[in-house]
């Protein structure tokens, strides 16, 4: 089953794509109002695509249904995301791209962006794509089985734009820490970026972000 969504539709002409998924508990409407705050230049043609997670019991919040990219079972950070879930949910973000690729906008136009558990679908599906997409974007968030990297990555020099808050008590910054080192291992690009912040987004990170899409778009 395909993955519902909000967009926010490209001014003028269509170029370019941001697929952006939101944390635990979350819906696309979530981020919404980020496309319109960004202010990005008209000519980029930039068109944001805002999918919603599929409703499923969580185990940690005592199997309370929700929206949620994959089941969290424990808080322990090695066995906090649900490898067959974020799999799972991959595959589904994967045909969101894959439409894209069919309209006629190249992989090197098209950012997966996300937050929470919405980067940790965006870092493991991005360097297992065969197309390398213009970058990934992953805030407060971590890696889902980063062992397994080695073997399953297709892409290298990736383009990753990485940021956390340092106060952050959901996901600790050592864990995005943690998947920045992986990803540098690997030869991915990587950018860095924190700020004094609990698990959300700030003014100042959005600013970044926009710096980062304009450099990434143009």
């Amino acid at each position: 089953m395909s993955l519902a969504f909000v967009e926010y539709p490209a001014k003028g002409e269509h170029k370019a794509t941001i697929i952006w998924l939101h944390g635990l508990g979350d819906s696309g409407d979530g981020f919404l109002p980020v496309a319109s705050q960004l202010a990005l230049p008209d000519e980029l043609g930039l068109r944001f695509v805002f999918p919603h997670a599929p409703v499923q019991p969580v185990t940690i919040n005592g199997g309370m249904a929700m929206r949620s990219w994959y089941d969290i079972k424990s808080m322990d950070l090695d066995k906090r995301a649900d490898e067959a879930g974020v799999c799972e949910s991959a595959a589904k973000v994967e045909l969101l791209i894959n439409q894209e690729l069919e309209k006629g906008i190249p992989a090197n136009k098209i950012i997966l962006a996300g937050f929470s558990q919405g980067g940790v679908i965006s870092l493991h599906l991005a360097p297992r794509l065969k197309q390398k997409l213009a970058g990934v974007m992953a805030l407060s968030t971590y890696m889902c089985v980063p062992e397994k990297l080695t073997a399953e990555a297709k892409q290298t020099g990736l383009n990753v734009f990485m940021a956390h808050g340092s106060q952050d008590q959901v996901v600790p910054y050592g864990a995005g820490r943690h998947a920045f080192d992986v990803l540098t291992a690997h030869n991915m690009e990587v950018s860095w970026q924190d700020y004094p912040m609990g698990h959300q987004v700030c003014g100042e990170e959005l600013l970044a972000i926009r710096h980062w899409l304009i450099a990434r778009l143009s």
